[in-house]
């Protein structure tokens, strides 16, 4: 029952590029036993202090298949932090509508960030009107981008994060460490993180 109830509650969100790794590297990640190719340590995208669930994970069985993102638990007009700075390439905040129908995925409002090394992250379920940056502008780590909402395919709020590397012309989506109160980590579904200090701003 509690597998149907994520689904239906958290929905699906188009993306724009497969997962890299399968779920028993994923295991082998969370255990340390190895590492992926990210150089960077990425900063929890909500207000330091606050204590966030994780509502699904990296390759999730209700709408995560292949699908390395994170869900977080966040409500409707909660603000959202850059996890990286960079230069937004897109802001799009015109759509109004959610729900658990195909025909919303075009209503889901987005920013996405690239990052100096050619990696992209891609904030996603904005509320309408709810990007506070434009195309163009330079972010730093930690600023706030847009507002949380339940646009396009999904019927709550929350926040679907991911981040996606280009290797020959080929997109695919990685796994991001996180700084936590607890220390670094990648990030399991079902748990709480809060995200302490802000950490110094880097590209």
């Amino acid at each position: 029952m509690r597998y149907v109830f994520f689904f239906i509650l958290f929905g699906w969100s188009t993306d724009l590029a497969h997962a890299q790794y399968t779920r028993k590297e994923l295991r082998q990640l969370y255990r340390q036993k190895i590492n992926t190719d990210s150089t960077f340590i990425y900063q929890l995208p909500y207000r330091p202090g606050k204590n966030i669930w994780i509502a699904q994970g990296y390759l999730g069985r209700f709408s995560h298949q292949n699908r390395f993102a994170l869900d977080f638990k966040l409500r409707k007009g909660d603000t959202i932090y850059s996890a990286r700075g960079g230069v937004v390439l897109r802001a799009k905040e015109d759509g109004k509508k959610g729900g658990m129908n195909k025909k919303y995925r075009s209503e889901g409002n987005n920013i996405i960030i690239q990052h100096s090394d050619n990696s992209r992250a891609g904030y996603w379920h904005l509320m309408y009107n709810g990007a506070l940056v434009n195309v163009g502008d330079t972010v730093l780590q930690g600023q706030a981008i847009g507002l949380c909402g339940k646009t396009g395919y999904a019927t709550a709020p929350h926040l679907h994060f991911l981040v996606w590397k280009s290797s020959n012309r080929n997109w695919q989506q990685v796994p991001a460490p996180f700084y936590t109160t607890k220390g670094i980590r990648y990030l399991k579904p079902w748990r709480w993180y809060k995200r302490g200090h802000p950490v110094k701003d880097a590209p």
